[in-house]
């Protein structure tokens, strides 16, 4: 009997970096979180499939013609009226969530304001500030990169058929293997669940989002119908009450579905940000929930 399998779909934030060394260094921090429950890797590393998108979206924002532009991603630098109006949902809330009023982000003052990428207008500028002031360890641009690249993901076909394309060429028919996704990589790992074509056969023992921006209603709004893909079996969903971009649970308050998503919502990510990947991949339960599943007979 063939192993398991493991595809791990990353987020943002990824470009000028070598496919094989972010894979690594995945690899390398699901090792740690295994570790602290004297666990090992049970699969080879030639099973584990690493979709890499994020020099094709680096290289998209930096004007290369697209013909030079690698396969998998692509990301443009201005945001059409109903890209902006769900950039804006999304931020405000976030601010929502950490308390912030309408009335403190109005008081931003103006001056302070730079017109640069997704943050071309003022009231997304003043919205992000106001995060800076009280979220400290939240970054305003990455909080902005996020939803611009989840704005371009849900909203432009043709940058949405690229990146589809890429992901599912690492799903393989009659193998069961294990998706473990971040912050973009959840949305974009839950949408191709979602619409598997229907010829392939796909198994998919365990469905793991971390950091997922998924409960956000503008993003669910776009991926209505919501809904658990048959063909797979548990979703666990791990997030640290910190990371301003997995603001909620993937509970029955925020993503309904049935059977209901497990959630970890006490997630300590010691990355700057509260958001990065080695913060999520170290915990001990998250690298216990893939090792029980990839070890699975």
């Amino acid at each position: 009997m063939a192993t398991r399998r493991l595809v791990l779909i990353h987020g943002r934030a990824q470009e000028n970096k070598d496919p094989q060394e972010l894979k690594d260094a995945w690899v390398e921090s699901l090792r740690k979180g295994m570790a602290k429950s004297g666990l090992e890797l049970p699969i080879a590393e030639s099973d584990i499939a690493f979709p890499y998108y994020g020099q094709a979206l680096f290289d998209r924002v930096e004007g290369v013609p697209q013909d030079q532009v690698a396969s998998v991603i692509m990301r443009g630098t201005s945001l059409p009226a109903d890209q902006r109006q769900f950039a804006v949902d999304w931020l405000e809330q976030v601010a929502e969530s950490r308390e912030i009023t309408r009335d403190e982000i109005a008081a931003v003052d103006a001056a302070q304001i730079r017109e640069r990428g997704v943050q071309n207008w003022e009231w997304v500028q003043k919205i992000l500030i106001a995060l800076d002031r009280k979220v400290p360890k939240a970054s305003k641009l990455s909080i902005a990169l996020a939803t611009e690249d989840v704005a371009e993901y849900l909203y432009n076909r043709n940058i949405t058929d690229v990146i589809d394309e890429g992901v599912r060429a690492a799903m393989v028919d009659d193998r069961p293997t294990v998706v473990v996704s971040h912050s973009l990589g959840t949305v974009v790992g839950y949408k191709i669940l979602k619409e598997k074509p229907a010829h392939a056969r796909w198994q998919v023992p365990l469905f793991v989002t971390l950091g997922s921006p998924l409960a956000i209603t503008a993003i669910r709004r776009r991926l209505q119908p919501i809904k658990h893909p048959q063909y797979v079996g548990a979703w666990f969903n791990a997030m640290d009450p910190r990371d301003v971009v997995a603001l909620y649970p993937l509970d029955a308050d925020n993503f309904r579905v049935e059977p209901a998503i497990e959630n970890k919502t006490d997630v300590n990510n010691f990355t700057d940000n509260r958001h990065g990947i080695a913060g999520y991949l170290e915990d001990a339960e998250v690298a216990r929930r893939i090792h029980a599943a990839l070890a699975a007979p």
